[in-house]
């Protein structure tokens, strides 16, 4: 008998359970579809006067394409009104070209039980983005290496709430700027077979990511549909950079998947009122969407809106607030008329630490993303100080609640099993349901039970050291770590693909900015 497996009378079984319930999970949670209703904040008028505004924000004041004479050559063959680097579009121009984008899409993964769909109803998980700091194990704001990047893609690899690996879950600063992003790619193509993100921090990289994923899954299955889903931020108000939409035309002109996203901080890149940050982000989305479909109709993006508000005495961005919950809901109701899948949400907070601030803050975040439809929540886990940090806690900390909020989405289901009428018979008045047939044949599955959260009594949980959650969740974190193992990958794709780094980082000198 194996060690662990062994009970005896006095707890045995007890400490054997809760063994099985600690192990890692390797599984992957499946993407399920959101079963409980959306908050929709804005009614048919308050909808339509948005949109009117939007329109006019496009025809009168316009949108600039920076340092990108091919974009505004597009938009004037389109039949907009370009002035300088400003594009103005005629009413209903922009609102036409998005017309052709998918409402729903595929992103496959290497491994095929991984691929996820994105769009209808469906809601999938993606880790912290961006960066530059971690906190580690110890507790040290630093930082982040190559190294800590590797760890956080095993971590998702392991977080069965996860469904996908993400893109820059930190910034490996140690490596040249100029090619960190070959080293990242590669980590993900290598160290998780889930669905990840590719570079778009300049318009060669975007091309790296392509011919990357040409290696790795196969030139016809990256030219079939999107192996990919980059995000595009939009420099707001309403400015599209030469990096940013370089990258883009490469995604789109391959039918690569992309999140047009507004960065909006209310007060600062947008109006402090709900409606008109709604009217900018709608604006910006439709701008950037339409102009996907001029590189290719049918190219799979997705409508982004990352919001939050700002403290005005300090000028430092807050996070969970209710407005930022409320254009987040009022967002989705644009990207659904729109017929868009949907990007926005998080575990966001300002806390330094995984603290009671981290634990409200996210909890608010990630609460408003589902009940607002979003299909793609990138963030999810892993964000700290207003994205400036990823820590491995966190991380550990937020997948575990993807879990409650994945089980929160996928409703009550009322059927003859969980009517429970023979149990309610079996039992009778005055009775306890904790040994009826029905409770023994269902407990496994009837309540979501977390890996990091600990409900055991004071005294047990005193003399085991009295550790606080912060503290569950790195040993959580340092348990999944030890049990991971690589996802199998044929050995001339991986030769393949390490020749084609070396080969490009030889070609160009390192540059650290």
């Amino acid at each position: 008998m194996a060690e662990g497996q062994r009970t005896s009378r006095r707890g045995g079984g007890a400490a054997s359970r809760r063994a099985k319930r600690s192990a890692p999970d390797r599984s992957v949670a499946k993407v399920i579809d959101r079963m409980v209703p959306t908050v929709d904040l804005l009614d048919e008028d308050a909808l339509c006067q948005i949109e009117e505004a939007a329109e006019t924000v496009l025809e009168e004041i316009g949108v600039a394409f920076v340092e990108n004479p091919e974009a505004l050559e597009r938009w004037r063959e389109a039949g907009a009104d370009v002035s300088g680097e400003r594009v103005r579009l005629p009413r209903g121009l922009a609102r036409k070209l998005c017309a052709t984008a998918p409402s729903s899409f595929v992103q496959r993964a290497r491994n095929p039980e991984n691929s996820v769909e994105i769009g209808g109803k469906k809601m999938v998980f993606a880790p912290v983005y961006g960066p530059p700091f971690v906190r580690g194990f110890d507790g040290v704001r630093r930082y982040g290496t190559m190294e800590d990047f590797r760890t956080f893609v095993k971590l998702g690899q392991m977080s069965p709430n996860l469904h996908h690996s993400g893109g820059t879950v930190c910034e490996p600063t140690d490596v040249p700027a100029n090619k960190r992003h070959f080293d990242m790619l590669l980590a993900h193509m290598t160290l998780s077979d889930k669905p990840f993100m590719g570079s778009v921090t300049e318009p060669e990289r975007a091309q790296d990511s392509v011919e990357m994923c040409e290696i790795l899954f196969g030139k016809g299955v990256v030219d079939a549909g999107p192996v990919m889903t980059s995000l595009i931020n939009v420099n707001s108000p309403l400015t599209f950079d030469r990096t940013m939409m370089g990258a883009l035309e490469v995604y789109a002109a391959r039918n690569q998947a992309a999140i047009i996203s507004p960065f909006i901080v209310g007060g600062a890149m947008a109006p402090v009122s709900v409606a008109g940050t709604l009217t900018q982000i709608l604006a910006e989305v439709m701008a950037g969407v339409a102009y996907s479909q001029l590189i290719r109709p049918g190219a799979p993006v997705i409508f982004g809106a990352f919001v939050t508000s700002i403290d005005m005495n300090s000028g430092a961005p807050t996070f969970g607030t209710p407005e930022a919950s409320q254009v987040i809901w009022g967002a989705g109701q644009l990207a659904r008329r729109l017929g868009l899948p949907y990007r926005s949400g998080g575990g966001f907070c300002g806390s330094k630490i995984p603290d009671a601030q981290a634990g409200y803050e996210s909890a608010n975040s990630l609460n408003a993303a589902m009940l607002g439809g979003v299909n793609f929540m990138l963030h999810s886990c892993g964000w700290l100080e207003g994205g400036l940090v990823a820590s491995f806690e966190k991380f550990v900390m937020d997948a575990d609640q993807l879990g409650a909020l994945q089980r929160l989405a996928g409703g009550a289901q009322v059927n003859e099993n969980t009517l429970a009428l023979d149990a309610i018979r079996e039992v009778g008045p005055g009775g306890h349901y904790l040994g009826c047939d029905h409770t023994q044949a269902n407990f496994k599955s009837a309540f979501w039970r977390s890996n990091v959260l600990d409900y055991r009594p004071f005294e047990t949980w005193d003399s085991d050291g009295a550790r606080d959650t912060r503290a569950f969740a790195s040993a959580r974190a340092q348990a999944l770590l030890e049990a991971y193992e690589k996802p199998p990958l044929d050995s001339a794709i991986l030769e393949e693909l390490e020749a084609y780094v070396a080969r490009r980082k030889a070609s160009m000198e390192d540059a650290f900015s």
